[in-house]
């Protein structure tokens, strides 16, 4: 894929995180060029991205000018996972919730079954906006598909950015069954898929991702 059409799933990506209310005035999205360089969304709103071009941000050195501290994130991810080729960085309102007591949604429900044992949680509010930090996280996040930092959103990848999009969406809808089945006073350690219904649900045939990438992006659609 050349770099236009990256900068153009890059721009995609930021709007259907911003515009179905995955992430606000804060957040970033980026997806792969090659083994030493990826591209990062605008910084601005994501909701509100239109033709502002990314930038083209280096997996190892300095960030470049206009770039947000905290995509030091996204390079050392890129660095420790070469099968990573989208992030995202974003504030999930029910996940956020969940997180500021230290909880993670579990596998409950067959979108849910993605994250059978709960995402990874940093344990730390603070921004990302030095190399140490980042680093850290990145290494927290080992193998999986996301790091919920407590209080401070979460940060999703993917084999694709698509795949990634798609995955933050499913966080947050596992996010909130999690909040309702707490909210109702059931047990919260009862109600879990079985590791074998978890893993017949981990599936990515039938156009999982594009179809839910489609319906994430019906905001731009006239």
């Amino acid at each position: 894929m050349c770099i236009p059409d990256i900068d153009e799933t890059v721009r995609m990506a930021a709007r259907a995180l911003g515009r179905n209310g995955l992430a606000h005035a804060y957040g970033h999205c980026s997806m792969r060029i090659d083994a030493d360089s990826f591209i990062v969304c605008a910084a601005l709103p994501m909701g509100v991205i239109e033709d502002q071009p990314g930038t083209v941000v280096p997996i190892r050195g300095p960030l470049p000018q206009g770039v947000l501290g905290e995509v030091r994130v996204h390079q050392q991810i890129y660095a420790l996972r070469p099968d990573v080729n989208g992030i995202c960085r974003s504030m999930p309102p029910a996940l956020m919730a969940l997180s500021t007591y230290g909880i993670v949604p579990v596998a409950r429900h067959g979108i849910g079954a993605y994250f059978a044992e709960g995402p990874a949680l940093w344990n730390d509010p603070r921004l990302l906006r030095d190399d140490e930090s980042a680093r850290n996280v990145a290494q927290e996040l080992g193998a999986g598909h996301a790091i919920v930092l407590r209080g401070n959103g979460v940060v999703v990848v993917g084999e694709s950015l698509e795949q990634a999009v798609t995955l933050t969406w499913f966080l947050e809808d596992a996010a909130r069954i999690e909040r309702d089945v707490r909210m109702m006073g059931l047990d919260p350690q009862a109600g879990r898929l079985d590791p074998q219904e978890t893993q017949a649900r981990q599936v990515w045939a039938g156009d999982v991702v594009s179809r839910m990438w489609t319906w994430l992006n019906r905001h731009d659609r006239p």
